[in-house]
């Protein structure tokens, strides 16, 4: 039975608060309540309407967050417009083919990114400093006239158009529209309520600060507080000062706090629950006893077509037991569904290959919106009505769904297919790693050969023969599992989102000039430049390219 909402636009949500006082929004020292939002969301709605041309009502925000681009978002639910979130870390011809390929009527920019785009082709796009003459005339104007709604429909209104982090190939921008913000909202999957205080740090151009935390506060009329961007020294001070009771997070954000010195006034906060994505299980649990914060974790997209949450009989790592209603099987390239994963008495998986495949959502594509005017891009997501999510997995026994990496992380070696993801489970199991990352680079020969790249835990050290020691004692690592090559970093690339940008270190490969290591027979030494050179020889020899492009096919 398909469940009713009593709101289907986020129009609607924000004409129920416009006469309430209770507190909507701090940032800084800053506070507005909900009728001040509303009655600012009326102020640029009568704004946006007035700069509206011809073709789409497309507006890009560029922008740290701010309560001028949250306003903007609310003004565009009640007008009808479609607000697009630019990406600020994006540079020159790629930002300029985000906001064209948009078709971005008006692009209103942030005081600290008008550099960003100064030597951009962005022919016909009017540009608007947020702290310009114009803008603020626009705005005094607007104050005189401002828009009640004239949205259309939610099922009808395009509201954000939200890029992808780009983690796995070019941003695509994806479709959310005003009905489907409504509903996640009016979900409140977490029980939010009119008490609770929302803490976000995370960027408003990309969904998870929107749909996890700003939606179900509007939904509830309680209080969202933000600052401009991440910070991980930061967090505590916001949090106390605040009163935050709930946050989300995205990526490694987690692990940033982790590492600030611990004190003991963590756990002198109101937190009761940190929702998320991609904290490891280590991460999650010292965060749990450093701030006396449950955290929950999601398996979802920005496609918002599939979602998995974690709950207490989940097994540490993996993604969760799927809701039955939701559709989601695990498939081979060829569209047969996977058998479950088998494991021998020591852990180790048994049938990799034919157990992992990919997360797909039966009859989803009835559910995804699109991405906006990338007919390729869609062709891959949606097959004979099911949404293909790009994203690798394997299920238990029980039905727990174990996240093996995406579409572009299967691994060959000698003939045998495998995924990142649980070997990249066996390496964080090492007291000295904070991350580890695993992926193919080609094999001088034939197939791949496995790399990974492992960030340590603060102050700690890790010694190549002790590596190979912990290696030989992991019961479950698959026999052609074992990392050819290990390189070790300061730090990892993360995409805007504060995602792992795993495209980065596998165009790096071994090509960078961190420290990295090669596997022997005895265990792991220094890689040379003598073993670079004898590596590219052999690239030559063969006739083998030495990079993967980009994308990696599902075997």
């Amino acid at each position: 039975m398909t469940p009713t909402f009593a709101h289907g636009s986020v129009a609607e949500l924000l004409l129920a608060r416009a006469e309430d006082d209770h507190p909507a929004l701090l940032f800084g020292d800053d506070a507005f309540s909900w009728r001040d939002v509303v009655a600012g969301a009326r102020r640029r709605a009568a704004v946006l309407t007035g700069l509206r041309r011809p073709g789409p009502w497309h507006v890009g925000v560029l922008m740290d967050n701010d309560p001028e681009y949250l306003l903007l978002i609310a003004a565009a639910a009640l007008s009808g417009a479609t607000i697009v979130g630019v990406n600020p870390t994006r540079r020159g011809a790629e930002l300029a083919a985000d906001i064209r390929g948009t078709d971005v009527q008006t692009l209103i920019v942030g005081r600290t990114y008008r550099t960003l785009i100064e030597d951009l082709d962005l022919d016909g796009v009017e540009v608007l400093d947020e702290d310009g003459d114009r803008y603020r005339d626009l705005l005094a104007d607007g104050a005189q006239k401002p828009v009640r709604t004239t949205a259309p429909p939610g099922t009808e209104h395009t509201l954000l158009l939200l890029f992808t982090s780009g983690s796995t190939g070019a941003p695509k921008a994806v479709v959310c529209s005003s009905f489907r913000l409504a509903v996640i909202g009016q979900l409140n999957v977490h029980g939010l309520t009119r008490d609770d205080v929302a803490y976000n740090a995370m960027p408003l151009f990309h969904g998870n600060a929107l749909m996890a935390a700003w939606a179900p506060i509007l939904v509830v009329g309680g209080t969202y507080a933000m600052r401009p961007k991440f910070s991980a020294s930061g967090f505590l001070p916001d949090v106390q000062r605040f009163g935050a009771t709930f946050f989300n997070y995205v990526g490694r954000a987690l692990s940033y706090v982790l590492a600030q010195p611990e004190s003991p006034t963590e756990r002198d906060n109101r937190l009761r629950l940190g929702f998320g994505t991609e904290a490891s299980t280590r991460d999650r649990e010292e965060f749990q006893r450093r701030f006396g914060c449950r955290i929950v974790e999601s398996y979802g997209s920005s496609e918002g077509v599939c979602t998995i949450l974690r709950n207490e009989d989940t097994p540490p790592g993996a993604l969760g037991r799927p809701d039955p209603s939701m559709g989601l099987v695990i498939l081979d390239s060829e569209g047969r569904e996977a058998p479950p994963a088998e494991f021998g008495e020591d852990g180790r998986l048994l049938n990799a290959a034919e157990a992992t495949g990919e997360i797909v959502v039966r009859g989803g594509a009835a559910r995804f919106e699109g991405y906006y005017k990338n007919p390729g891009a869609m062709a891959a997501k949606v097959r004979d009505g099911d949404f293909w999510a790009g994203d690798l997995a394997y299920a238990d026994a029980d039905g727990h769904f174990w996240f093996a990496g995406r579409s572009s992380d299967w691994i060959r070696v000698d003939s045998e297919n495998f995924a990142a993801a649980p070997i990249e489970r066996i390496l964080a199991r090492h007291p000295a790693v904070a991350t580890a990352v695993v992926y193919g680079v080609p094999d001088p020969r034939t197939g791949d050969e496995v790399m990974a790249t492992l960030l340590l835990l603060p102050g700690e050290r890790l010694d190549p023969a002790d590596l190979g020691t912990f290696l030989d004692e992991q019961a479950d690592l698959g026999t052609k599992w074992r990392p050819r090559l290990v390189r070790l970093v300061e730090d990892l690339p993360l995409t805007g989102t504060g995602k792992l940008d795993k495209q980065a270190l596998r165009s790096q490969a071994w090509l960078g000039d961190d420290p990295t290591y090669l596997a022997t027979p005895t265990g792991y030494r220094a890689f040379t430049a003598a073993d670079r050179a004898e590596r590219e020889a052999a690239f030559a020899a063969h006739g083998r390219i030495a990079l993967h492009p980009t994308e990696r096919k599902h075997p």
